[in-house]
């Protein structure tokens, strides 16, 4: 990383349970934690039945990210990262919050995917408990899922988000606070259930230790060590005795530990619950605690984009030789579309390094379809793109890359971009009118270098610029474009060559 003076980073992490705020400065090298916020918000209570938020929760999550916004104000957009989890996944009317919740905050929150949630859990736990020695293994219980993770130093071996959260288990079990033996053995099966399809490949890898992270398991190891149930982590046999106690007390409401917070009260039976199925189900003895989680793992990959170690770029390089994607010529679309982004992007208003990194990205797996069938491989590569597991990528991202490769080639789909929100909507369409050129003007996948073309734009007016005589000397690269002309005319671009 280069080394910096002083520079502020906010990562934000919208939880199901609890929402998190960690401001840290960066300085020559080093992160120091400045500032830590946190409010139980307790989204996922408000999921009813047809997995829509509730007013009041919106309403409660909404007023904890004004004041996080006021935190984060004079912090430079580029260093604060949002992030929402299960709750923000599942929620049906999501996209109706996340526009209030964006303008409430005065930043962008994006949605990630369960194993994205896992990735950057394990990276917080990495860079918080460095070992690149030991084997460990990284149990993070959320409100709404619970993450399970290998790894050894940075490396993850594998990685699983089960839909299994203490505020999730809380609805379905303990729904009116009662505290009984046979709702925690129900619990307990759930979670046994939840953890069969991966268990044996799980012990089959192998741990040296184990590591929990985040509220819920930090609840745990504070109560049962000021029960003196245990001295160090968490015991099988501490988590027996604190379940003895749980129902022997019977109501929710009315638990009295040292080390519980009022807050967590509601939901602290049934994460206890589901760390004991974790441990029956992968014969656990012990596991210790990690100060590090979601929000240092958002952290240190913002950091990264920043000081160019993206690990995006990266999962795009594995993803296209996943598929077999002809390098050279995703290379030469690469170029010739980053020649005409760097032409256009003033009078287009592209933002430079976002909206580069996508088109850049877009041009080394427009073609990861053709892995499937030649036919209709724009589609392909659409669906491949959307629902990979992509390192990362937020959702909103993918959906964004997704679409470039699904409008490179033939009809323009001017309606599919309705998914992507309106006020990058222009962009994402203009990043894929360059592509779309780019293609066209390398369809001949030659090695030959291309003349210097210029490239000028008025709003929806395209012109492109070639050397004298050049076209005429290339009529099948003139006929391509002519073909292009008219795609981009029902798109509402008009194009012009000379």
């Amino acid at each position: 990383m280069t080394s910096q003076t002083d520079e502020t980073y906010a990562a934000i992490d919208l939880g199901s349970n609890s929402f998190h705020m960690i401001v840290a400065q960066y300085v020559d090298g080093r992160l120091q934690i400045i500032d830590r916020i946190k409010e139980m918000v307790r989204l996922a209570s408000g999921l009813n039945e047809d997995l829509e938020l509730s007013e009041e929760s919106m309403q409660k999550a909404l007023a904890c990210l004004q004041r996080f916004g006021q935190r984060i104000k004079e912090i430079p957009q580029a260093n604060i990262r949002t992030v929402g989890t299960n709750t923000l996944r599942q929620a049906r009317n999501g996209e109706c919050f996340l526009s209030l919740a964006d303008a409430a905050l005065g930043h962008p929150i994006e949605i990630i995917a369960g194993q994205e949630e896992a990735r950057l859990i394990y990276q917080g736990v990495a860079h918080t408990v460095f070992d690149e020695t030991n084997k460990r293994l990284v149990i993070d219980i959320g409100g709404g899922s619970t993450e399970v993770i290998i790894g050894r130093g940075y490396d993850i071996y594998t990685m699983e988000s089960l839909y299994m959260g203490c505020v999730t288990m809380g609805k379905r079990f303990f729904d009116d606070g009662r505290i009984k033996a046979k709702r925690i053995s129900k619990t307990i099966l759930y979670v046994r259930q939840e953890l069969e399809a991966i268990e044996t490949a799980y012990k089959k890898t192998g741990w040296d230790y184990a590591l929990g992270s985040s509220g819920t398991i930090t609840t745990i190891r504070d109560v049962v060590q000021a029960q003196q149930w245990c001295e160090a982590g968490i015991t099988a046999d501490a988590l027996s005795k604190l379940i003895d106690a749980l129902i022997d007390i019977g109501d929710c409401n009315a638990i009295e530990f040292d080390g519980l917070s009022e807050h967590r009260k509601p939901v602290f039976a049934s994460g206890v619950a589901v760390l004991s199925g974790i441990f029956e189900a992968l014969n656990l003895e012990q596991i210790n605690v990690s100060d590090g989680a979601l929000r240092e793992g958002l952290l240190y990959d913002l950091i990264g984009r920043v000081h160019h170690e993206d690990i995006r770029h990266k999962t795009i390089l594995d993803f296209s030789q996943r598929y077999n994607v002809d390098v050279d010529q995703a290379h030469r679309v690469k170029n010739t579309a980053e020649s005409f982004f760097h032409q256009v992007n003033s009078d287009w208003e592209l933002h430079k390094n976002e909206m580069l990194k996508l088109l850049q990205w877009g041009a080394l797996i427009h073609e990861i379809g053709l892995s499937i069938a030649h036919a209709q491989h724009h589609r392909h590569g659409d669906y491949l793109t959307t629902y990979s597991d992509l390192a990362g990528f937020s959702r909103q991202e993918q959906i964004k890359l997704a679409k470039l490769v699904r409008s490179h080639r033939r009809k323009f789909p001017l309606d599919e971009f309705d998914a992507i929100p309106s006020n990058v909507r222009q962009s994402i369409i203009r990043l894929s009118v360059l592509l779309r050129l780019a293609i066209v003007l390398h369809r001949s996948r030659s090695n030959s270098t291309l003349p210097e073309i210029s490239i000028r734009v008025d709003n929806d007016q395209i012109n492109l610029y070639f050397p004298p005589q050049w076209l005429f000397e290339h009529p099948l690269t003139l006929a391509d474009l002519k073909t292009e002309q008219t795609y981009l005319q029902a798109a509402g671009f008009s194009l012009s060559f000379q």
